[in-house]
């Protein structure tokens, strides 16, 4: 089915997933035991220069695509945009919401890192499957992927080893839930994505049989 149907149906789906996700990578942030490498960068400038964190990762997902378009010699799709506003944006909400939260125990931590993670991989799911473009880093990754002819995989590792390296030096926060975060993320996206997308599709499809089945009883009435 081609994407510009019921384009507002996806938009909604779009956004939902990223407020979902960006719930999770905050839960990621308030559990202190590691965000994930690109928001270990965030929180880093932050820290050396204020702002907020959500500017950061719009600020970040700005520059992340004027390379990509270098690199593409294309501009990249609206919902690549739309993916580092509206995630900074609601990262930012979420902040606030949340501010005054403090976990007294290890356990406590281990359970909101954990939440954190499963919340984030849903988000994703909910917004992938609304196929409305990817988002700054993984257009990024997908214009060197190619280009350069490495597989994703290696590509998205190297450059989530650099972004960690650099987040580091500008103090932001490395810690073993990093390390869970990369080494978990992508099974539990392969588990949250193909779900959404059934339930995303199967919605559509009832949307289209239900404008059908009107077009034929408005015909039948005439």
């Amino acid at each position: 089915m081609s994407q510009k149907h019921h384009l507002g149906i996806r938009f909604i789906i779009f956004c939902l997933g990223l407020l979902v996700m960006a719930f999770g990578l905050d839960l990621l942030i308030i559990a202190d035991l590691g965000p994930t490498p690109w928001d270990v960068l965030h929180v880093g400038l932050f820290t050396q220069f204020g702002l907020t964190i959500g500017s950061w990762s719009i600020i970040v997902g700005f520059f992340v695509l004027g390379i990509s378009a270098l690199i593409m010699k294309k501009i990249p799709k609206i919902g690549a945009y739309l993916n580092m506003l509206l995630l900074g944006l609601f990262m930012d909400m979420f902040l606030k919401l949340l501010t005054g939260i403090t976990l007294d125990s290890l356990l406590e931590k281990i359970i909101l890192f954990t939440l954190g993670i499963i919340i984030n991989a849903i988000g994703m799911g909910i917004y992938i499957s609304a196929q409305l473009g990817a988002g700054p880093r993984d257009s990024f990754m997908l214009a060197v992927t190619s280009k350069t002819g490495w597989k994703v995989s290696h590509v998205r590792r190297g450059m989530e080893v650099i972004v960690l390296f650099i987040g580091w030096l500008c103090g932001g926060p490395v810690f073993i839930g990093t390390i869970i975060f990369v080494g978990t993320i992508g099974t539990l996206v392969g588990l949250t994505l193909p779900f959404f997308q059934r339930l995303s599709d199967g919605l559509i499809n009832k949307l289209d049989k239900h404008k059908g089945n009107n077009e034929i009883n408005r015909g039948a009435s005439i």
